[in-house]
Order: structure tokens, then sequence, then C-alpha cells
């Protein structure tokens, strides 16, 4: 009799606790039902990234001693570094440096490992195209700086909208088909 008591008393704890989770659970999804979502009109309002945020490589040709440690620390040997050795002052010549951000998987080891710091990550984003083998960039294309999406005076950023337009969404999103 004591041991079916004792099962009795087990199966209702674990039906109270499961209950409890289960609670839990309805009023963590209730409480979200009160946020409206926010609407972003790209390309007028951006996101601002993370600082360590990691978008498209940036090259400064001048730097680059043609060591080749990016792409030995690639894990899909992506960088293609032509060089030729100046036997006149024995080291490497850099030729040309590119990166096809088509393949890239933005790991982020090419800027960690590179002993020059030749090469960071900017904050850009905008990689789309139509074309895979335009994101084929070569040194020229990888040495231009983007835009910072702070100081593009065309494009708002998230984080300054204004709160009149924050409410102007709000209202937007809570209108019914009705409303039409």
């Amino acid at each position: 009799m004591f041991p079916m008591l004792t099962g009795f008393i087990s199966y209702g704890q674990q039906t109270i606790s499961a209950a409890r989770y289960i609670g839990q659970g309805f009023i963590f999804t209730l409480s979200h039902t009160n946020h409206l979502p926010i609407t972003i009109h790209y390309p007028y309002e951006k996101s601002i990234t993370s600082e360590r945020f990691r978008g498209r490589i940036h090259f400064e040709f001048d730097k680059c001693t043609a060591c080749e440690v990016c792409v030995r620390v690639c894990p899909i040997d992506l960088p293609l570094v032509d060089w030729r050795f100046e036997k006149d002052i024995k080291r490497k010549q850099l030729l040309n440096y590119s990166t096809d951000f088509g393949v890239c998987i933005f790991c982020g080891n090419c800027v960690e490992y590179c002993p020059t710091n030749c090469l960071s990550m900017t904050e850009e984003y905008e990689l789309s195209t139509y074309d895979r083998h335009e994101l084929n960039y070569n040194q020229i294309a990888l040495s231009r700086l983007p835009i910072s999406i702070m100081g593009d005076y065309t494009i708002q950023t998230i984080r300054n909208l204004p709160q009149s337009k924050i409410d102007e969404e709000k209202s937007w999103n809570s209108r019914t088909i009705t409303d039409y």
C-alpha cells in the first residue's frame, strides 16, 4: 500500500510541475502579443549593425606583403594572392589580390590573422546582385570604403527614427481590412 501511495504522490508532483511549465510557456507567449512589428522601409531606412558585425572585407594594397596568411587560415582557401619575387629587393611583390564573396563565409579569419592589418571588416552588408560573377572583388573593388550608414544623409537609421514615425507605424499596423 505504501509504494502505491508514494507512486501517486510522485505522479501528482510531476503533473503539477508539467502544468506549471506549460503555464509559464503560455504566459511568455501571451506577453508578446502586445508587441507590434515595426516595418523598415529599406533602402531608405537601415538598421545599424553591431560593433562586431562582419560585413564586406576592406583591403589596403599598400600594406599587404603577400605573405598569404589569409589564404592559409581561410577554411575554403578563398583569397587569391598573385605575387612575384623581386630579386633586387629580395621580397615578394604583390600583383593582384581578389576574393569571391559569393563563396566567402565571412568567418573573419583572414582579418584576424593578417600580420600587417591590411584587411578589415566593414559594415556593408548589401552584396546582392543578379550575376554571381559580380561578387568577384579584386584589389580595386576591395579597397573602396563603403559609405557609413551613420554618415549617409540619404538614409534614416532605425536608432534615430523619430517617435512619431514609430507611432505612425503602430497605427498603420493596427488597421483592419474593413478600414480600407
